[in-house]
Parts: structure tokens; sequence; C-alpha cells
């Protein structure tokens, strides 16, 4: 699960009540192929990583969670990053929103190095520029899904916030709920207003961890049509961390990972390697090794 974004000093009343909440990575190390070393892509590279590498301290011993990750994202892409539990998915999302530090290598937003920055740095550009949603809603059940929404606007001034809160609950088809609060909402309205947050301020990168991940399999498909459509709309960038094969199909690109290390890019089909059995086991990718077999 990733952790919620560092809001900084002196935000307005209704983010006053916004309470952060911290989850940690805790990943088995697995052997596993070589890392892929992707081609360039063609479109304008919003979102890159080079030679990321992720590391904890783990009984006298440093433990790998992530290992030479090389990584680019083109402006607009749709990517779906799959792998068995403790593939570090969730680690690469975390530090390519700058929620978490690198133990080495950069990763780097329109260009521009975030390892380097400092907490209200990191703050302000998220603010600014990316979008989360995350598997538990993570909302706030103090606030109403409106008071949810207008958080991420009033922390960067956003001109006509009522407005706008307004105009993306009802582009999620709860326009009549804004008045409510999250105890009140079914689990699928929870996690709209989770993707009309996320949507509010126009963020040009939208991270998601297992959207639908606490979600019945009818409700999700709607969630995650939903936040499809919205991208799509919007031109957002998008990376969704999912363990389901089937959403990860809808993507443009699928990035597979085992061990630490990107295995498999669909971009680039030529650099595709076997996955192993233990990615048998998890029943995610193993149709994948059979076509790259071939």
């Amino acid at each position: 699960m990733l952790a919620i974004p560092r809001l900084g000093v002196g935000p307005p009343a209704s983010v006053r009540k916004y309470r952060a909440h911290r989850a940690s990575d805790c990943l088995a190390h697995l052997d596993s192929p070589q890392p892929l070393r992707p081609n360039p892509v063609k479109a304008p590279i919003h979102l890159e990583c080079r030679a990321l590498t992720k590391t904890l301290p783990s009984g006298g011993r440093d433990l790998t969670i992530l290992d030479d990750i090389h990584l680019a994202i083109g402006a607009g892409e749709l990517v779906a990053v799959l792998g068995p539990s403790g593939s570090g998915k969730s680690t690469l999302l975390g530090l390519l929103a700058g929620l978490d530090r690198p133990t080495s290598g950069s990763v780097l937003l329109d260009g521009r190095a975030i390892e380097g920055l400092n907490e209200d740095e990191l703050a302000l550009l998220r603010r600014a520029r990316v979008g989360f949603v995350f598997q538990s809603f993570q909302l706030l059940g103090n606030l109403t899904a409106r008071e949810n929404v207008l958080v991420p606007l009033e922390l960067i001034g956003f001109e006509g916030a009522r407005e706008r809160a307004d105009e993306v609950l009802a582009e999620v088809g709860l326009a009549e709920r804004g008045h409510h609060y999250p105890s009140q909402l079914s689990g699928g309205e929870q996690q709209r207003v989770a993707v009309a947050r996320a949507f509010a301020p126009r963020p040009r990168l939208l991270l998601a961890d297992e959207p639908t991940g606490n979600l019945d399999s009818e409700t999700g498909e709607r969630v995650l049509q939903l936040l499809l459509d919205m991208r799509a709309r919007h031109g957002t960038t998008l990376v969704m961390v999912t363990h389901d094969q089937s959403i990860a199909q809808r993507a443009e690109r699928q990035v597979h990972m085992f061990g630490g290390r990107i295995v498999r890019d669909t971009r680039d089909e030529e650099g595709s390697v076997s996955l192993g059995p233990a990615a048998d086991r998890d029943g995610e990718i193993s149709a994948d090794r059979d076509a790259t077999a071939s």
C-alpha cells in the first residue's frame, strides 16, 4: 500500500482535519532473471527511473526490494505493473511518486530528478502534478465526500475549488451524495469519491495501487471503467499496479515484475524472458512465459 502524501504547513480549514497515514512494504526477496533494459519510448518521456534500487536492513543483511529498475513512461500512456506478491510493485509506485527515497538511482518527472528534493518541495510537486488512487480508498472519515474532494484543490489554491469538486463528483455519478460521509457510502461509492479526488486538480500523472482490490468483481469493473474513461477524457498518464491479469490487459502496456526486477515489458516483446515457477504459483503471468518461449 502506498502512503498518503505529506501535506506541508498551514492548510486551509477543511484540510486541517487531514490525518496522514503511513504503511510500509514488507516484501520477500526472490531469485529472478537479469533485469530488462527497455528501449527508448517514442512519445515524450513523462516519467522515468534510472538504475533504481531499494534495499532495507533485515537481520544483519540488506534485503533487496528493487534491483536496478529502468523504466521510461511516455506522456499520456496507460501502463499496468504486474507481478506476484513481494515483487516490488507498490514499492516502485511509491518511489515514482516521491513518497519514499531510493537507495540508489534516480526518478525523473518531466526531466526533473525528484530524489534530491526536500520534503516541502516534494509535497508541492505532488500537489500540482500527481494524483493517487489507493486500494483502501483513504478517505477522511470526518469529512464529507465533497470535502474529501476539496482537500487537494484547497492545498494548491485551485480557483473555483468548490465548483470543481461538484463537477468531478458529478462525473463519477455522485452529484447527489457529496454531503454524505464515507461511512454512509458503499465501497464502490467510496472508491468513486477517491477517483474524483485524484482527478480534481487535473494532474498530468495518476498513480493507482490496486484500485479495485477491495471491491467485488462487478463493482470493481464499474470503478475500473470509470477510471479508464476519465483518464482518456483528461489525457492523463496512468500507472496502475494490479495482481489481476484481466485488468492489466485493459492497459496499452504491461510491465511485469519478479524478484524486484522488471522481467518483461510488452512495449518491447523481444526483451521478454521466462519468469520461472514462482510466478506460476501466483497464477498471474504464467501464460506470458509460454508466449515468450515461442
